[in-house]
């Protein structure tokens, strides 16, 4: 039953480096997932009964509860095997079941959406680095970077983006890897389009600092914990540390 609760925090330990603790004295058996500076949650595990959630049945199942803010949570919901939160805030809360229905590679890029929504950002003392997807069907990033005089191009909002901030862009077929490394030069701006694959109500200003010429694809991402890249998701300093060196994996200052 609590495979997939193992792997989370493998998962959490390997890119976070943060191991669960047991904050109830008398429940053992439901660990949290919390910062290391501001100790907050970012994830909750738990076991309930199925009923609880709405399902058949009286048997208790393994559940984690992330939170994902309230623009998200009702999409979420829709999905097989999440809920309305468990016990938590239901408009910034959900619960995933643990029992198989939402695959391990899905699961993963909730937990980053958690940490990063529960993250003190104002104490931070060095800029995050992310890990974002492009998709070449429906933007031409390649010749919106050549065809920029200064490097710089406009990017949907990614999440918590700010300015400061390192974007590695994961390319998808033909490429299927990191091709760029970006620096957020501007954040949050508004901006109006929409069409059948996308609506954008805000953008940020990107500026493309590096190509990447050799093939960083799926293996190598697979061996730093990275099994897909859907969304916005914070980038493994392993796997910063094996594309750039160990000095820019310890800190993006220059």
């Amino acid at each position: 039953m609590d495979s997939l609760r193992k792997q989370i925090f493998e998962y959490v330990k390997k890119t976070y480096d943060v191991e669960p603790d047991c904050p109830f004295a008398t429940d053992p058996d439901t660990p949290v997932l919390r910062h290391r500076d501001n100790r907050k949650w970012f994830a909750i595990f738990m076991e309930v009964s199925r009923e609880k959630l709405g399902l058949k049945g009286a048997v208790r199942t393994d559940v984690v509860n992330l939170k994902c803010g309230p623009m998200l949570s009702g999409a979420l919901r829709m999905r097989e095997g999440i809920f309305p939160a468990y016990h938590m805030h239901r408009e910034n809360w959900v619960t995933v079941l643990l029992d198989g229905t939402v695959p391990i590679d899905e699961i993963c890029p909730l937990v980053d959406l958690s940490f990063e929504l529960t993250a003190d950002r104002k104490r931070r003392n060095r800029k995050v680095s992310w890990l974002i997807p492009a998709n070449p069907r429906l933007f031409d990033l390649d010749k919106a970077i050549r065809e920029s005089e200064d490097g710089c191009f406009l990017w949907k909002q990614s999440s918590k983006v700010v300015p400061g901030d390192t974007l590695y862009i994961y390319v998808g077929a033909p490429v299927s890897g990191i091709r760029y490394r970006c620096r957020a030069v501007e954040t949050d701006m508004p901006y109006s389009y929409s069409d059948r694959h996308i609506r954008i109500t805000k953008v940020m200003r990107l500026k493309a600092e590096k190509t990447f010429e050799r093939q960083i694809g799926r293996d190598i991402l697979r061996d730093h914990g990275v099994t897909t890249v859907r969304g916005p998701r914070y980038m493994p300093e392993s796997l910063i540390e094996e594309i750039e060196g160990p000095a820019k994996a310890g800190g993006d200052d220059e």
